[in-house]
């Protein structure tokens, strides 16, 4: 156990640092060690709709996410569910623009539409539990440190649509935490499959910054999880019995 978890905070550090797709390639390499007859090692990946409650007329706002995810078996069917969303936005859309320190920007977008993307890597902390073989509930904690936040403005002109990027990492917290719970489906008896799910994220932090202004993030994850691996591992597991016997 101890090296599983050393082997978790070493990915974390890689995923940290690497591009997604050198990500996946880390993963891919290494799920057959990874897998073992207590732990489930594999990708997730789906699409998140956050959104800020009662904050500025906003909107609900589609997000791509990806990272990777462990379980680990405590017993019989219930196991601890983690791992690490590295690519995960959270944010909202279509509030106002507001004012900057260049007046030809504010002229250009007046009337024009605001989006928040902020980038967080979450880790979930969840307890599951499987029933009728296929179906599980999970319900836990949530913990984010954030990376990159921008704000876009948009306006649609008579020339076209006119954007503007602003980098406001500085207005939002570094750390963001909540509650998570969600239910999910198995596409195979087996304990490791692919499976599907969807999960509500209810934020309890306050990552905004600013005077009296109280941003918390929600989010409703709607994801697959794929095991990687597992072909190897059962075939390295099939070699040490019959050395055995």
């Amino acid at each position: 156990m101890k090296n599983i978890f050393k082997i978790c905070l070493l990915f974390s550090a890689l995923f940290f640092s690497t591009v997604s797709k050198s990500q996946v390639l880390i993963s891919l390499l290494l799920g057959d060690v990874l897998n073992t007859p207590k732990v489930e090692f594999g990708l997730v990946g789906g699409d998140n709709i956050s959104f800020y409650s009662n904050y500025n007329n906003s909107k609900g706002l589609n997000n791509f996410n990806i990272g990777f995810y462990f379980h680990f078996l405590l017993k019989n069917n219930s196991y601890l569910s983690t791992g690490v969303l590295v690519k995960s936005n959270v944010g909202a859309t279509g509030m106002p623009v507001y004012e900057v320190d260049n007046q030809d920007v504010n002229e250009a977008f007046v009337g024009g539409k605001l989006t928040t993307k902020v980038n967080y890597f979450y880790v979930p902390i969840l307890f599951q539990q499987r029933f009728y073989k296929r179906f599980y509930t999970e319900l836990g904690l949530q913990l984010g440190l954030r990376s990159k936040a921008y704000d876009y403005f948009d306006v649609s002109l008579d020339q076209g649509d006119l954007n503007y990027k602003i980098d406001v990492r500085d207005q939002y917290t570094r750390l963001d935490a909540g509650l998570m719970g969600g239910l999910g489906f198995k596409f195979n008896e087996k304990v490791k499959s692919t499976a599907v799910g969807v999960n509500y994220y209810y934020g309890l932090v306050d990552v905004s910054k600013a005077e009296n202004t109280t941003i918390k993030n929600s989010s409703i994850y709607f994801y697959i999880k794929i095991p990687i691996g597992l072909g190897k591992a059962a075939a390295k597991e099939s070699r040490k019995e019959n050395e055995k016997g």
